[in-house]
Order: structure tokens, then C-alpha cells, then sequence
């Protein structure tokens, strides 16, 4: 299992239709096939940037999710909102302390 972490920075007027459209798809996204979680953050000093933080059981699970459909629809009304390129990086988890 790993974790991808993607940062966001939207223009400020298109946050509330991010925000309604990640609503509707973050549970089909949570349910995609791999994916065993899923959480969505925003900047506490830029509210134009937001993260998401999800995890994966295998490399392939997530490229078979970047290939689906579901991705396409997702990230062809996210993409037109954003006010700088995303970023993401595919980490693994080293140390967890509760």
C-alpha cells in the first residue's frame, strides 16, 4: 500500500464548484477499485490551495484509476479551475505513531 498526496491551487471564485463537485464524486473515487481511503485538506493560509491525501494498495490500482472513466469526468472539470499546475507525489509510509 502507498499513499498519493496531490496539491490543488484553485482561483478563489472557482472553490465552491470544486468543493460541490468533489462532494458528489468522493465517494465513487473512495470506491474506486485500490482505493482504501481517501481524505481532502485545504491550506490554512492560502485557501486557494487544497491537497488531496489517499491511499492505494498497488501502483497499478492507481494507474487503472487514472485510465478510468471515472478519473476523466473528475479531472476534466477540476483541471479547468485550476490557477497553477497540480503537483502529486506517491509516497510510502515509513513510520506511524497513534
Amino acid at each position: 500500500m502507498f499513499i498519493r498526496i496531490v496539491k490543488m491551487s484553485f482561483h478563489e471564485e472557482n472553490i465552491p464548484a470544486f468543493l460541490e463537485n468533489f462532494d458528489i464524486m468522493k465517494s465513487k473515487i473512495r470506491n474506486a477499485p485500490g482505493n482504501r481511503f481517501l481524505e481532502l485538506y485545504q491550506d490554512k493560509n492560502d485557501k486557494c490551495i487544497f491537497f488531496t491525501y489517499s491511499y492505494w494498495e498497488t501502483e497499478d490500482d492507481l494507474e487503472n484509476y487514472r485510465k478510468s472513466e471515472l478519473f476523466y469526468d473528475v479531472w476534466t472539470f477540476t483541471k479547468k479551475l485550476f490557477n497553477a499546475k497540480p503537483e502529486a507525489w506517491s509516497v510510502d509510509k515509513l513510520v506511524s505513531l497513534k
